[in-house]
């Protein structure tokens, strides 16, 4: 093995044609998109060179604002759900179900692999209130409550997508977390609870730390996916009502190919790409800096 590894005619051999099918399929694509940034116009009416008018206006377009807000919030409170959730489930199959947690784990998994649009319906069957009340406004009139335009409001429209998107999601991050913990000696538990350490101060003295390079994967697969959510928008609120719903992706998407403007389209996707390395590079800079101080 070290003497196949040492040869580089070797190395260029096993790694080249993936490196080939990497650079073709997304570094290609990248810096096309880039390349788009300077540009005005599309492929049917052809392009014009914009200088640096694209990335200029994304400073000063509301509707971007507007986005990136809806983006940010949007990513906080689902990675915060989608990992806090995922936790506790994960807690739950190795501490306090282990027998039938498998079961369980199959069950909370299951809406991982539903298509989306199948449970953008279910959501708004839900949650509509014409032309007939769904199982919510049933629910709420049969206690007295009236009913209410779940998405007819920008605020409520975003709790349902919330709620959505925690329900599809909390079962893969707690079979992702659950891996982690699965993963802890049990002789490190054992010796913690003959020192006296039991429920919340076992999880937060020696499960969390632990867990925490599992807890920091989730949390970076976590929002960069979040960040980049497009499918169960469009599939439940198609960025409405108007585009109190509407994140980058969505914005982005209706520029380049409703509007027809894909320079000023991809000057949006080198945003949301910016964003994304942003947040990612803070994520592994704060949690090097914890190790360190630990």
């Amino acid at each position: 093995m070290n003497h196949v590894l040492g040869d580089k005619r070797a190395i260029i051999l096993l790694l080249g044609p993936a490196l080939l099918v990497y650079t073709v399929a997304m570094l290609l694509p990248v810096f096309w998109s880039v390349g788009y940034t300077f540009f005005t116009g599309n492929a049917i009416t052809g392009f014009s060179p914009a200088g640096f008018a694209n990335l200029q206006k994304l400073f000063t377009d509301p509707a971007v604002g507007e986005a990136l807000v809806f983006t940010l919030k949007y990513a906080v409170i689902i990675t915060v759900g989608q990992v806090g959730l995922g936790y506790l489930l994960s807690l739950l199959y190795v501490f306090a179900i282990k027998k039938g947690s498998s079961l369980i784990r199959t069950l909370v998994f299951f809406p991982v692999v539903l298509p989306t649009v199948a449970v953008a319906l279910l959501f708004q069957k839900m949650f509509e209130i014409a032309p007939q009340s769904g199982v919510v406004n049933s629910a709420m009139n049969a206690l007295g409550l009236g009913s209410i335009d779940w998405f007819g409001n920008g605020t409520s429209a975003f709790w349902v997508i919330v709620i959505m998107d925690l329900w599809r999601s909390m079962g893969f991050y707690a079979v992702l977390l659950y891996t982690g913990l699965v993963d802890i000696p049990e002789d490190i538990l054992e010796s913690a609870r003959l020192d006296g350490a039991r429920g919340f101060r076992l999880i937060s003295t020696i499960v969390l730390p632990l867990s925490l390079p599992v807890l920091l994967s989730s949390i970076i697969f976590s929002i960069n996916g979040t960040l980049k959510v497009f499918d169960s928008i469009v599939a439940l609120t198609n960025g409405g009502p108007g585009s109190a719903t509407t994140p980058l992706t969505l914005h982005m998407f209706r520029t380049s190919f409703t509007y027809g403007d894909y320079g000023y389209g991809s000057s949006i996707a080198l945003l949301l790409t910016m964003l994304c390395l942003i947040v990612t590079l803070f994520i592994f800079r704060s949690s090097r800096r914890d190790l360190t101080k630990d």
